[in-house]
């Protein structure tokens, strides 16, 4: 398990729930009054689904904040293989930040996240598809662990396991929330776990019935909950709250507006029996539920009732008690989630924030870090700091009384253990399949970020009664226009390397410039840096000396590659970077992914690159392209030889187009720039004079305008998503199949995770299509790519992939991309 590397803490340690590049919780006088009744129910419900968005977060905000049940979501995947509409992260970079969107949108709802090590690898036509990618069997056995970990007392579903949950991944989700139902509370299915968790019998397994757009499963016969009430200590309705919380979803545009009042939600039963009132009915959700605990309720009720908004640190000594009395209670789940409650609600009630920090952004094992812990108590409550933990430093006080409204800032400085791991996200530690992420510790599943690195844990006595917090070091700053801003620490290498370009393309045996540049991430430091190639490929510099002086130094260093053969030759093969400095070797760059919504996210992926070699032949030079909702379509061209243009409204209404040989517009062009309504007549003006347009894939709706090409054609939602699938060529003697290029059956090898997506249907005659695909016993579609005469030029509308297939480095793509817009002179 990847530790964090505090001492041991005394009992009754109080684990930090602050989301890391967050603030400490703060809490007024009416959040407090609600966690104080959350403080009297026992109850629990899981909800099951496959991706970030497929939570329905008004349900989850009801049951979190009014009836007052721990909640939480388990998404089998992060999202991984979607689409991103606000930039061109794509796989496990996109799932990062589905990831923290989901965080993000918990902290607002209230409920807690969850994740198995299923990989979204995208869209899915069936189970049987998705669990020949899937690890059936393991995807299970994560379930269970965190079933068993949870203890929900209901498990709902969002899907129901068969076709009408419209993807694969959403029926594998309810195949899996019925099997893990049973596997859950038999001992002798995944044993192993029972080391750490016990079997869990949950009461009841519902499905949350819905009706989506032609897709109505509800029925007046089901089970109902009006879910619209009005919350007057959030000072919102549930409506608002899951407007909220969608929202944050950012990356696939799922803004939605605020609903106000009454709302139903349906429920159908699967397992167990079917409620009549409540979704925990037979279930005991009072202190009653375990041995001892209904004095502790009855505590509970009296502080409630003498808690005065006005005054939250009178009910502390109360609430010393209530802990006081839960930790005598045998040790079991209930007495450990509410010892957690209890101890959070003392330190809202009695003012106190804390929080831990590192003078720098960055830190690097074996070296020194600077920092602080900061803490101020807000009442007159008795506090006194006993002792400090920092990391691996250990701090006793002698004057250690917090006065009154006093910040109190302890300077400590740690030197960072030499086995401190770096900021990678656990589940990217280990190279993966298509299907799972490979996480090396069973114990982190589930966990849906790192647990903090490093750590303090300031231990305090409060009216006499020891108590321990803990807060993750982060790094704080002031930036002038957003003001306070918190962002997690770095953990790094002393030395990272970062490639100008990911993918280096190779159309002749010519050698190519590889532009390596290092940073130093802490002490300085020097040596030498090789690369790592395959066979096949050579570099005229053996190693290069480097020398880094200070903390942030560059060096930028130029290697040259070149490849034995390329004619005839179609591969891809990577390279590493290989920095060694003073008998150590490193190969990670360093990667952010940095959008105001979230966390600022840190990784460390090997520092590598594609090498690509096509036997590619173009005749143009010069490319104009229309940025859509991300992708890294340009710069793939550019590797290959393109002068490429990003063109701006004023290129495009006032410019002369006609110096382009091809005008390409980016992935969801059509679907999110309001301008496009402008520029199409100008696009297709330019096609009418004797200029290509190119146009990529777009959504079916809502789109800026419905006639994306010179003559009539609709976007159905047909896709082919099996990336082997057998392609037929429709015209293979159009000069578009030959010309620059010869393109062959070969050309659709090596592609990844899809065909295309969201083909053409309905086009006029004018159009022709090129090729005809489909997935395992369906029909052919023949919608991925058309191509009309329009005028003296060319007009391409494609739904393949090319926006994955590019930057992936697959030879074929490129040469298939460029006939389409390659024209004979």
């Amino acid at each position: 398990m990847v530790k964090s590397i505090c001492l041991a803490f005394a009992t009754g340690m109080l684990a930090a729930i602050t989301a890391m590049g967050q603030p400490s919780p703060v809490n007024n006088s009416a959040n407090i009054a609600l966690k104080l009744k959350k403080l009297d129910t026992l109850g629990s419900v899981l909800y099951m689904a496959a991706h970030p968005d497929d939570e329905n977060t008004r349900l989850l905000g009801y049951l979190a904040n009014e009836k007052l049940y721990r909640t939480g979501y388990l998404s089998l995947t992060r999202g991984d293989g979607g689409q991103n509409l606000i930039g061109n992260e794509q796989g496990e970079l996109l799932g990062l930040i589905r990831t923290q969107e989901l965080l993000a949108a918990r902290r607002l709802d209230g409920a807690e996240q969850f994740f198995t090590r299923a990989l979204d690898f995208g869209f899915s036509k069936n189970p049987a598809e998705t669990f020949t990618i899937w690890n059936r069997e393991q995807i299970l056995a994560d379930a269970v662990w965190i079933i068993r970990k949870f203890q929900p007392d209901v498990i709902v579903c969002r899907f129901p396991a068969d076709s009408r949950a419209g993807h694969g991944h959403h029926t594998a989700s309810a195949m899996i929330a019925a099997e893990a139902f049973d596997a859950a509370a038999d001992p002798n299915r995944f044993p192993d776990q029972l080391k750490y968790v016990k079997p869990w019998k949950v009461k009841r397994l519902l499905w949350n019935t819905f009706n989506f757009g032609s897709v109505n499963t509800t029925s007046e016969d089901q089970f109902k909950l009006d879910v619209g009430a009005f919350n007057y200590l959030l000072g919102k309705g549930y409506g608002e709250i899951a407007a909220e919380s969608r929202s944050q979803h950012k990356s696939q545009g799922f803004g939605v507006p605020a609903a106000r009042g009454s709302s139903l939600e349906y429920f159908t039963t699967i397992k167990g029996d079917t409620p009549q009132k409540s979704l925990l009915d037979g279930i005991n959700t009072t202190w009653s539920r375990i041995e001892g605990g209904k004095a502790i309720g009855e505590m509970i009720d009296k502080a409630r009732a003498a808690y005065k908004l006005e005054d939250p640190a009178a009910t502390v000594p109360d609430l010393l008690k209530i802990r006081k009395a839960i930790k005598a209670l045998p040790d079991g789940y209930w007495r450990n989630q509410k010892l957690q409650e209890t101890e959070q609600l003392i330190l809202a009630c009695a003012g106190i924030w804390a929080e831990a920090y590192s003078n720098s952004e960055v830190v690097v094992p074996g070296q020194p870090m600077p920092g602080s812990v900061q803490l101020i108590c807000n009442s007159n409550i008795p506090v006194q700091i006993q002792s400090l933990s920092f990391g691996s430093k250990d701090t006793s006080f002698a004057q250690n009384k917090l006065d009154f409204n006093q910040l109190k800032n302890i300077p400590i400085t740690l030197q960072v253990p030499d086995n401190t791991p770096v900021s990678e996200p656990y589940w990217l530690r280990a190279p993966h399949t298509v299907g799972e992420y490979a996480i090396q510790d069973p114990l982190l599943v589930g966990h849906p970020e790192n647990i903090p690195g490093i750590q303090a844990a300031i231990r305090l006595t409060i009216n006499g009664e020891e108590l321990t917090i803990t807060r993750p070091v982060q790094f704080k700053h002031t930036d002038p226009v957003k003001g306070e801003v918190y962002a997690p620490l770095i953990i790094a290498p002393p030395v990272v390397a970062n490639l100008a370009n990911s993918v280096f393309v190779f159309t002749s045996t010519a050698a190519q410039a590889v532009q390596v540049k290092l940073h130093n991430m802490g002490n300085a430091t020097n040596g030498k840096v090789r690369l790592q190639l395959p066979a096949g490929f050579s570099c005229q510099e053996a190693s290069l000396p480097f020398e880094l002086t200070t903390r942030g130094d560059e060096a930028t260093l130029l290697f040259h590659i070149a490849p034995e053969k390329v004619a005839g030759s179609n591969r891809t093969d990577t390279f590493k970077v290989i920095i060694e400095d003073g008998g150590h070797s490193y190969a990670q760059g360093i990667q952010t992914i940095s959008y105001d919504h979230i966390p600022t996210i840190t990784l460390f992926p090997d520092a590598a690159g594609r090498l690509v070699t096509v036997d590619l032949q173009h005749n143009g030079r010069k490319l104009g392209y229309i940025d859509g909702a991300g992708d890294l379509v340009a710069p793939s061209l550019q590797q290959v030889g393109y002068e490429v243009t990003h063109l701006t409204e004023k290129d495009i209404m006032n410019g002369d187009l006609s110096q382009y040989d091809a005008i390409i517009t980016g992935i969801r062009a059509y679907n999110i720039n309001p301008r496009i309504k402008y520029w199409q007549p100008r696009l297709l003006e330019y096609v009418k004079n004797g200029g290509t347009l190119l146009v990529q894939y777009n959504v079916n709706g809502p789109l800026q305008i419905t006639d994306l090409g010179p003559y009539p054609f609709s976007l159905s939602r047909d896709r082919v998503t099996d990336e082997k699938a057998e392609v037929s060529f429709l015209r293979p003697d159009d000069v578009i199949m030959n010309y620059p290029n010869k393109i062959t059956q070969h050309d659709f090898d090596g592609w990844i995770q899809e065909r295309g997506l969201y083909f053409t249907t309905n086009a006029d005659a004018k159009y022709q299509s090129l090729f005809s695909m489909h997935d395992k016993e369906e029909a052919p579609l023949q919608g991925s790519t058309i191509v009309a005469t329009y005028g003296k030029g060319r007009y391409v509308y494609t739904s393949l992939a090319f926006f994955r297939e590019l930057p992936a480095g697959v030879p074929g793509a490129y040469r298939i991309f460029v006939n389409l817009i390659s024209t004979k002179k």
